[in-house]
C-alpha cells in the first residue's frame, strides 16, 4: 500500500508539472501569436537596439543589433534559443521588420548588417565572397552568442551565408545551432544575371553578364545618376521582381528604399560570387537539426526550382511552398512565414 502510494505521488506530481509546462507553454505561444501582426503597427525602418560592432576576420566592422526579451512571468525556466536573423542582397537588417516586430521582447533576436551593406563597413573586393560572409556569421555568433542555442535564419544571400558556415564549421551544427530556416535562397546554380534583373538584360548570361556588370562598376556613378533619375521605373521593376502578388505600396517603396542605399559598385563585388557558388555537396550539417526551407511559387531571382533542390539534399528537411509569393516573401507572406518560425524554433528546442 505504501509503494502504491508512492507511485501515485510521483504521478500526480509528474502529471502536475506536465500541466504546468503545458499551460506555460500555452501562454508564451498566446503572446506569440498576439505579436504577429506587430509589423503593421510600427513604421518600416523604425525598430532599433543598440548598436554593436563586430569586427571580422579582415578587419570589416559588421553593425549588429540585438533585441533580448522581456522577463518571463510564467516561470519558465528552459533556455529558448537566440535567433539569428542574416539578410539577402543589395537589402539591410530592416528587412526582417514583420519577423523582427513579433519576436520583439519574446526572444533573443540578433541582426545584422552583412559587410558592404547598410551600415557595415565596406569590405574589399577580393573579400566579398559567400565563404567570407559565412566566415562573418561565424563571428558574430563567438561576439555576440558564445553559448546557448541557436536558430540561424537566411534569406537569399543570407541562406548563402548560413550554408557557408555549415560548410566549414560543421561542428557547430547540432551543438550550438539546433534550427536552420533557409527563405527564397540557393546552394548553387543560381544565374547570375537573374540577381540584378532588371539592370542587366535577361539575354546575357554567364560571364558575360560579369563583364557587363564590371563595365557598369568601373562607371558606377554614372549608373548611380541614372538610378536616381530613374526612381520611378525603378519602384515599377522592384513591384515585378521582389514580389509574386499584389502588396501595399509602402512594401515595394521600402524594399526599393534598400536597394537604391546599396551602392552599384558593392553590387558588383559580390556579383560573380553567385555565378561560382556550388555547395549541394556539402549540407551534410543541415541534416544533423531542424531546417525548414521556405521559397515562393514565383520568385524570379532564386526560382522555386532551387528550393526542391535544397531540400532534396538535406535529410529530414521540410520543405514550404508559398503560392504566387514572390522573392521578398519574408515581407509578402510574413505571418505564414512567422507561423513556420515559430514551428521550426519549437522543433529545435524539443
Amino acid at each position: 500500500m505504501r509503494l502504491r502510494n508512492a507511485v501515485l505521488a510521483i504521478a500526480a506530481g509528474a502529471t502536475g508539472a506536465a500541466l504546468a509546462g503545458a499551460a506555460a507553454g500555452v501562454a508564451h505561444q498566446r503572446r506569440v501569436i498576439a505579436h504577429r501582426d506587430a509589423g503593421e503597427r510600427v513604421a518600416f525602418g523604425s525598430l532599433r537596439s543598440p548598436a554593436l560592432t563586430v569586427v571580422a576576420d579582415d578587419g570589416v566592422p559588421l553593425h549588429v543589433e540585438v533585441d533580448e526579451p522581456a522577463p518571463r512571468v510564467d516561470g519558465a525556466t528552459a533556455p529558448a534559443p537566440t535567433v539569428v536573423f542574416v539578410h539577402g542582397y543589395a537589402l539591410n537588417l530592416d528587412c526582417w521588420h514583420f519577423q523582427r516586430a513579433a519576436y520583439r521582447g519574446q526572444l533573443r533576436t540578433v541582426l545584422y548588417d552583412q559587410r558592404s551593406h547598410g551600415r557595415s563597413g565596406r569590405s574589399t573586393e577580393e573579400h566579398a565572397t559567400i565563404e567570407q560572409l559565412g566566415s562573418d556569421l561565424a563571428r558574430v555568433l563567438e561576439e555576440v552568442v558564445p553559448e546557448g542555442p541557436v536558430v540561424l535564419v537566411g534569406h537569399s544571400m543570407g541562406g548563402m551565408s548560413v550554408i557557408a558556415l555549415a560548410e566549414s564549421h560543421p561542428e557547430l551544427f547540432g551543438d550550438r545551432v539546433v534550427g536552420v530556416a533557409l527563405i527564397s535562397t540557393t546552394a548553387g546554380g543560381l544565374e547570375p544575371h537573374r540577381v540584378l534583373v532588371p539592370m542587366v538584360p535577361r539575354t546575357l548570361g554567364g560571364q558575360v553578364a560579369v563583364r557587363v556588370v564590371a563595365a557598369l562598376a568601373r562607371g558606377h556613378r554614372v549608373v548611380e545618376g541614372f538610378r536616381r533619375i530613374g526612381r520611378p521605373l525603378a519602384l515599377v521593376a522592384t513591384d515585378q521582381f521582389a514580389f509574386g502578388s499584389d502588396v501595399p505600396e509602402r512594401y515595394v517603396a521600402f524594399v526599393d528604399e534598400m536597394l537604391s542605399r546599396t551602392p552599384f559598385d558593392v553590387l558588383a563585388d559580390f556579383f560573380p560570387a553567385f555565378g561560382g557558388l556550388d555547395k549541394f555537396a556539402l549540407l551534410d550539417a543541415l541534416g544533423t537539426v531542424p531546417t525548414t526551407i521556405a521559397c515562393g511559387t514565383k520568385d524570379r531571382i532564386t526560382a522555386i526550382g532551387h528550393s526542391r533542390k535544397l531540400h532534396a539534399h538535406i535529410e529530414g528537411s521540410r520543405l514550404e511552398e508559398f503560392e504566387d509569393a514572390g522573392h521578398m516573401v519574408i515581407m509578402e507572406r510574413h505571418a505564414a512565414v512567422n507561423e513556420l518560425l515559430d514551428d521550426l524554433i519549437e522543433a529545435a528546442v524539443a
